[in-house]
């Protein structure tokens, strides 16, 4: 087969609507932005949609979740079910500010009914950029997929000094033992730094998680209690 025969179903689009997809994607972004502005410092819980109120991970996750809440962070979570709708309850269950970034599939995930506030992206990287850009510390329950992505997100923003050294926290251990052999092996294959898998905790111990986003979080970054912010009027802002 020569060059002449090769055809792609489909190039470059035309820069109209690259145009187009560029102000939409700035639409949505500012539109995320404008929602979640008021929920304060944040302290986001990634897991698994598919886990069930009985499963040990839920209970764990709502129990973490709920000491979380106690020091006074906002629990945020992709919005959804499963272990999503535990760290939210589990800020509920305490008094605390339960925030979820849902994400438009064309299989609808219903916002989780212990939200105080959810905002609805259409897009995965736009909603990642929600979830790290209030948060102080991250939480890694059990999960697919989505939750690995996340994970590695926020260690390769934190190993590329793109955003501060905040906390990441596994929990799970045995849940994640494979995954932190291959980290390890990663490690030994010098595919990422020395101290690279010094990034993050690794505990099902909830007072040790608990004890170090007291030191990394709000002693590191002088978080305090302050007066709640105004909204302006002319811009159409609600608390």
């Amino acid at each position: 087969m020569n060059n002449a025969e090769i055809q792609f179903l489909e190039g470059p689009h035309s820069r109209l609507s690259e145009l187009k997809f560029t102000f939409k994607t700035m639409a949505d972004l500012i539109h995320g932005f404008r929602a979640l502005h008021f929920i304060g410092p944040c302290i986001t819980v990634f897991g698994s949609a598919r886990y069930k109120e009985d499963h040990p991970y839920y209970q764990l996750t709502r129990k973490a979740a709920a000491e979380f809440a106690k020091l006074g962070f906002t629990i945020l979570t992709g919005g959804g079910p499963g272990l999503m709708e535990a760290a939210n309850r589990g800020a509920r269950d305490v008094g605390g500010r339960s925030v979820g970034c849902n994400i438009q599939l064309p299989v609808e995930q219903k916002p989780n009914p212990y939200l105080d506030k959810w905002v609805y992206m259409k897009h995965f990287f736009l909603r990642k950029v929600l979830l790290v850009k209030y948060s102080f510390a991250f939480i890694v329950m059990p999960g697919g997929y989505g939750t690995l992505d996340e994970y590695f997100e926020a260690l390769t923003l934190i190993q590329t000094h793109k955003i501060n050294n905040f906390p990441v926290i596994i929990f799970g251990t045995e849940y994640h033992k494979e995954l932190l052999e291959h980290i390890q092996v990663m490690k030994k294959n010098a595919t990422i730094g020395e101290f690279d898998a010094d990034l993050y905790l690794v505990t099902d111990d909830i007072e040790e998680a608990v004890n170090l986003i007291k030191e990394k979080s709000i002693k590191q970054y002088g978080l305090k209690a302050k007066a709640k912010p105004k909204p302006i009027k002319w811009l159409f802002e609600r608390a």
